[in-house]
């Protein structure tokens, strides 16, 4: 089992291209050049430029940030607040338990995307308010894994013995719980990243995420659907990086939870 360097470089030179870039590449985003429409990627434009003569690859570094602040803001979020819930719910037991199944089926009875679409149509979305809504609409895959894990934990004799020696209940959850569903934590706030930049690029291409003008990586492909045929570079580039994304955020969530599996084997 190989540490995933590929997906960890990617990342690393994402991240870096997105908070470090305009300080290399400082041409300006937002201007507009009625002269350089729809221009191939040359010299001049290393990634081309869009229908109002934006430059692209500046876009792409500015989209950037919005991206992965929405990505990592809502991943981490939804994470909290499932293992939060969901350690609760399997340590109290009883009627926790019972108003948290209830709560979670309640959030699944509607299709996650159409969720985030109902919600967003009520708001003007900004960058802080997508992190809400797609935090509200994915914690629950996360709660229900720890959920699960702290039922076992709960059947362990050690707590059962701390219990009963009234070992305080927070000093219990910090102490023996948290170490043992850290690996679940950090496996879904992993996947939850490119799950959340997947999210937020779905509602700008449909127009009603992040408003101009403001841009992400999902509104600069939405930009390029009308003239995919023939500028085929405003929607490529910016597709791409949602795909490397996402891609080296799954081979790493899989590596996690590898590791994962072959601890609690080795236990």
């Amino acid at each position: 089992m190989r540490l995933p360097f590929f997906s960890l470089t990617v990342l690393l030179l994402v991240f870096s291209f997105s908070f470090f870039g305009s300080y290399i590449y400082d041409v300006d985003a937002y201007s507009l050049d009625s002269g350089s429409i729809l221009l191939a990627p040359s010299f001049e434009h290393a990634l081309g430029t869009d229908r109002l003569g934006r430059d692209i690859l500046a876009r792409l570094i500015e989209g950037g940030k919005i991206s992965l602040i929405i990505g990592v803001g809502s991943a981490f979020i939804a994470s909290i607040i499932g293992l939060l819930l969901g350690s609760m719910a399997g340590y109290f037991r009883g009627g926790v338990d019972k108003g948290f199944i209830i709560t979670v089926d309640l959030f699944l009875t509607f299709p996650t995307f159409f969720l985030l679409l109902a919600l967003v149509s009520y708001v003007n979305a900004s960058a802080w308010v997508l992190i809400v809504i797609i935090s509200i609409t994915g914690w629950m895959t996360t709660a229900r894994l720890i959920r699960s894990e702290s039922f076992r934990v709960t059947s362990e004799p050690y707590i059962k013995i701390l219990n009963i020696a009234k070992v305080g209940r927070m000093k219990i959850l910090l102490k023996y719980y948290a170490p043992i569903l850290a690996p679940i934590y950090f496996v879904s706030f992993t996947f939850g990243v490119g799950g959340a930049i997947l999210a937020e690029s779905g509602l700008s291409f449909l127009g009603l995420g992040i408003v101009a003008p403001q841009m992400s990586w999902g509104t600069i492909l939405s930009g390029g659907k009308d003239v995919v045929e023939i500028a085929w570079w405003v929607s490529f580039f910016p597709g791409l990086m949602i795909f490397l994304v996402t891609f080296s955020l799954i081979n790493i969530s899989n590596y996690l939870q590898q590791l994962t599996n072959k601890k609690q084997i080795q236990n």
